[in-house]
């Protein structure tokens, strides 16, 4: 009798309790998804020296230099860190810089951290990534990864290049090709354009390109960009990115991944940069210089005048381990089309090119490097965007700007439903 009370007993608890039993089955994904962003976490925030609390909410740890993520790569284990390139490509810090002096040029320009704290020698700062940052990815394996078809494909049949599929990525840039390129440099003008989506984006860079546009296109890039998905926020960033397989597998955003070394204590990749451009008022610009040491191999990102920020190890790359084929610059923006219409997502400054300066954005002094590792202007540019009447390209040349273009857009508006 008090066997069969038990039984009962037992029957009822476990009837009650199998929604609960069921209920916490279902949680164990959400675990599990937990542990795996913990561990991943760990994996990016190295233990710090120091760290900086930013006036925009991002944390900025000081980490040693030989404990960054770069050296989680497998061959990179034994390396040992390059601390200075071999060589600056011929006339880097002879050039003229009459521009940034006079009233309504570019004036200097820094990282809003630095209004907090700089790291010591011997480390390098790199902004901590959150759980929530990974989170929004759509796996942690996408997290820090750009979309597969995120650039202008040229053909050898074209003279220009011809978009297939780009999956409502949308560009205004110019571009050379048709030679061997060992790096290149531009002045970028710096805005906060308006995104209209948090899957959107809006980027300004330089691309540094080899291979052909299939699964073995090589791409070392740099610039600016607004990214909510990424960064949680609407701030204008510093971003590299690099791919040695068409962004399939390999490489990512700044240091989101074993890559990139970096070896300057004052830069963070992925850090906001200030201050800003303003529509008729101050201009605000940064220099990227990125080019191949001719006696390592390794490409290297020179940011500003004074900023070697570190090397790209040529061994990630196939074509690039010798040259690029083809140099692009200019404007990006994903166009998710949400509601059925063109994004109001801006580009560059949100105008159009042909409203000039302080108004529209730019891209000046365009150089390439060559052969003789040297700056020089490049030949033969062509532009090219998808939707002109989105946004545009206009080229221009001056004694004092060098080859130089405005370029940008506000997206949807009367000519772009």
């Amino acid at each position: 009798m008090e066997m069969k009370v038990k039984l009962v007993i037992f029957l009822c608890v476990f009837q009650f309790m199998a929604p609960v039993f069921g209920t916490g089955a279902r949680l164990s994904g959400g675990t599990r998804r937990n542990l795996e962003v913990k561990k991943h976490l760990s994996q990016l925030n190295k233990p710090s020296l120091k760290s900086i609390k930013s006036p925009d909410g991002d944390i900025i740890d000081c980490v040693h230099i030989s404990h960054q993520p770069a050296f989680d790569h497998p061959l990179l284990k034994n390396h040992t860190i390059q601390m200075r390139p071999n060589y600056h490509p011929e006339g880097l810090f002879t050039q003229s810089k009459t521009v940034g002096k006079k009233q309504n040029g570019p004036k200097p320009i820094t990282q809003l951290w630095h209004m907090n704290g700089r790291c010591p020698e011997g480390t390098i700062p790199i902004r901590r990534t959150k759980k929530e940052d990974v989170l929004r990815a759509s796996t942690i394996k996408d997290y820090g990864k750009k979309n597969q078809k995120s650039i202008p494909r040229p053909t050898s049949a074209a003279p220009e290049p011809d978009l297939i599929s780009q999956n409502g990525h949308q560009h205004a840039i110019a571009y050379v090709q048709g030679d061997q390129y060992y790096g290149a440099k531009a002045t970028i003008n710096v805005w906060d354009p308006k995104i209209q989506q948090p899957n959107e984006f809006s980027l300004s860079q330089l691309w540094i390109l080899g291979g052909s546009f299939a699964s073995d296109l090589n791409s070392i890039e740099a610039g600016w960009q607004v990214s909510p998905d990424l960064y949680g926020d609407n701030n204008t960033r510093l971003f590299t990115y690099w791919t040695s397989d068409a962004y399939q597998a390999t490489g990512c955003y700044n240091l989101l991944c074993s890559g990139f070394i970096q070896i300057n204590n004052e830069i963070a990749m992925g850090a906001s940069i200030y201050p800003i451009s303003a529509f008729r008022g101050s201009q605000y610009d940064i220099s990227i210089l990125v080019w191949k040491d001719p006696k390592e191999g390794n490409w290297w990102m020179q940011f500003g005048n004074n900023y070697v920020l570190g090397y790209w190890p040529g061994f990630l790359f196939s074509y690039l381990s010798d040259s690029a084929s083809m140099v692009e610059w200019g404007g990006e923006v994903v166009n998710s089309a949400s509601d059925g219409q063109h994004t109001t997502t801006q580009m560059g400054s949100g105008h159009f090119p042909d409203e000039g300066f302080g108004k529209a954005s730019y891209v000046r002094n365009m150089q390439i490097v060559d052969g003789s590792n040297n700056l020089r202007a490049p030949k033969d540019i062509g532009i090219f965007t998808e939707q002109s009447s989105c946004y545009n390209v206009q080229l221009g040349k001056t004694g004092e700007w060098g080859n130089y273009f405005y370029y940008g857009g506000p997206g949807r508006n009367p000519n772009c439903p």
